[in-house]
């Protein structure tokens, strides 16, 4: 077995719900150069998810939903529209709380070359369209873990986010806030480490 290191950020959010999985021998969710949608908020309501689900389905690509959460309705009618094949998609819940979520799913937004759907700075959902959407070579996701690979955001970008959390660790007073940005700060510089078993690969570590 080899062991590749790849770009790639793993953050600790499992699906939100196993119909979901399209490998069961994994017991995972595996998306093909999917779309990512980044939403700063609770999704409950599908109709203002349609307009970029039709979008999503026309470009014929698989579509990651992380939110704050996504739940009933919309949750169900996600699932059914999976199930059926009419457009793949699975939803896991954003990574931390408060204003750290919102400050990962801008590192997300970054990584992926994505904006974050947030009503707070006057943007709403149901215009949101692909050019919004961020995008990855690969998607894997299991019970507790999200793992996005060779997210299509410019280096430069990155490089700028890194810089800043680095500028924030400096300035931080408390070891826990020093603690969580230097972990955000290896999630958008550190590699995945991933195990190539033969022909499939199994992604196995956080950082290399």
């Amino acid at each position: 077995d080899e062991l590749d290191v790849v770009e790639g950020m793993q953050f600790d959010r499992g699906y939100l719900s196993p119909y979901f999985i399209n490998k069961p021998e994994t017991g995972a969710v595996e998306l093909e150069s999917p779309f990512i949608l980044l939403a700063d908020k609770k999704i409950s309501n599908i109709r203002e998810m349609l307009p970029v689900l039709e979008a999503v389905a026309k470009a014929g690509k698989p579509l990651l939903i992380i939110a704050e959460d996504v739940e009933g309705e919309a949750l169900a009618t996600l699932v059914v529209n999976t199930m059926r094949g009419i457009v793949k998609v699975a939803a896991v819940k954003a990574p931390g709380f408060g204003d750290r979520r919102k400050a990962m799913l801008q590192d997300i937004a970054t990584l992926t070359g994505g904006t974050v759907i947030s009503e707070e700075i006057g943007m709403e959902l149901e215009k949101a369209t692909l050019e919004d959407l961020g995008q990855a070579k690969r998607v894997v996701i299991n019970k507790d873990t999200t793992t996005i690979i060779d997210g299509v955001g410019e280096e430069a970008a990155i490089q700028g986010r890194v810089t800043q959390i680095r500028q924030q660790i400096e300035e931080a007073t408390s070891d826990y806030d020093r603690e969580k940005l230097q972990e955000r700060v290896a999630k958008l510089a550190g590699g995945v480490a991933v195990i190539k078993v033969g022909a499939a690969t199994e992604v196995e570590m956080k950082e290399k």
